[in-house]
């Protein structure tokens, strides 16, 4: 089977031709910040994005008319259960009209949807597992104020993908196994799955958990009041500086944990215990859910583009291992896991999921 995937980021859209699991090969457009500015929300971006993601094909003279299904990246929609969703009419509307929110990757299924109407009758089209995927149990839902609801917003893409990958390596399914996922990347999300849920997980867009190099993550209630009040700052100042400006840029001016790294080997005492912090954070992350599971956890994974620190895994896996034994997934294959999302369904192995 042939599938395209697309995978739409702020200034670029990453795409990719698959051959059953396969993939056959992978092109990133990016765009200047000015062109993209230009636009005044992301929906109007569509067609911009359409004809540009098409050049690609010309190029590599794909037709779309080979295609049998194009898998979207999912954005932000309603709060769903996991798994694979057919694209329909009032899921694109919603992503269009940023009705919960606004963020790039809401054009994932319009133009998934768009160039599988152009690919002809057979092509379907999917998303797989959005950041809104929401397996909380009820108690978890709960803050300390009925006002504030606690909400389920995570990497669940690839959370999930490691989970089914780590399940399969020890020869079961995930409806078999207990895993703390920690997503470690610009933001940190951190997941209790149970059987195949995720019921628990910190809300890793808005000041929930550890923080992450661009993140600052959960903050001390009564301080950040006093700074929200201080009139140093607008609510949007505030709000960039808990996600965009926060975490490791806030100490150290950069998001790069290699750069980090550096500056700890030439001596910097600072950068070392900003990265302490960072690690200590996320430990006590895994730990909460530990208690979550009861303690049943089969592993701990950790994936994500900072699992490639050895350091930072070795300093987690130090405190956290007598929990369970710890299993690194560096990176975040999105592509690999959009396409075998697609698959699941096209093979009948899961049953697809209708967006309501």
């Amino acid at each position: 089977m042939k599938l395209f995937i697309i995978n739409p980021g702020s200034t670029s859209t990453k795409v990719a031709l698959f051959e059953n699991d396969k993939q056959i090969w992978s092109e990133t457009q990016r765009y200047d910040t000015d062109v993209i500015s230009a636009f005044d929300s992301v929906g109007s971006q569509e067609e911009f994005r359409f004809n540009e993601i098409n050049k690609i094909l010309v190029e590599k003279g794909v037709s779309p008319h080979i295609f049998d299904a194009v898998v979207g990246r999912g954005g932000l929609l309603h709060p769903v259960k996991g798994g694979t969703y057919e694209i329909n009419k009032k899921m694109i509307e919603e992503l269009l009209s940023s009705q919960h929110g606004e963020h790039a990757s809401n054009l994932g299924a319009p133009l998934a949807a768009r160039f599988a109407e152009t690919g002809g009758s057979k092509a379907r089209a999917f998303i797989v597992d959005p950041v809104v995927v929401d397996e909380l149990v009820d108690e978890a839902r709960v803050s300390g104020l009925p006002e504030i609801n606690r909400h389920s917003i995570l990497h669940a893409l690839n959370q999930k993908a490691v989970a089914r990958q780590a399940a399969a390596k020890m020869g079961k399914t995930v409806q078999d196994c207990n895993f703390i996922v920690a997503h470690m990347g610009g933001g940190v999300s951190v997941g209790a799955h149970e059987n195949g849920r995720i019921i628990d997980v910190n809300n890793a867009l808005d000041g929930e958990g550890p923080m992450s190099p661009e993140r600052s993550g959960a903050l001390p209630a009564g301080k950040l009041v006093s700074l929200c009040f201080s009139g140093k700052y607008t609510q949007r100042e505030i709000e960039k500086k808990l996600v965009g400006n926060g975490g490791l840029v806030a100490h150290l001016g950069t998001n790069d944990l290699r750069e980090v790294e550096k500056r700890i080997e030439n001596g910097d005492s600072h950068a070392e215990l900003i990265f302490n912090a960072l690690c200590l954070q996320i430990a006590k992350e895994i730990g909460s859910c530990s208690a979550v599971l009861k303690g049943k956890v089969d592993k701990i994974l950790l994936t994500g583009g900072l699992a490639y620190s050895d350091k930072l895994c070795g300093i987690i896996t130090n405190r956290v291992s007598f929990i369970a034994p710890v299993e690194l997934f560096p990176g975040e294959d999105e592509m690999q896991a959009l396409a075998e999302g697609a698959l699941r369904v096209l093979e009948g192995i899961e049953p697809v999921q209708i967006y309501k």
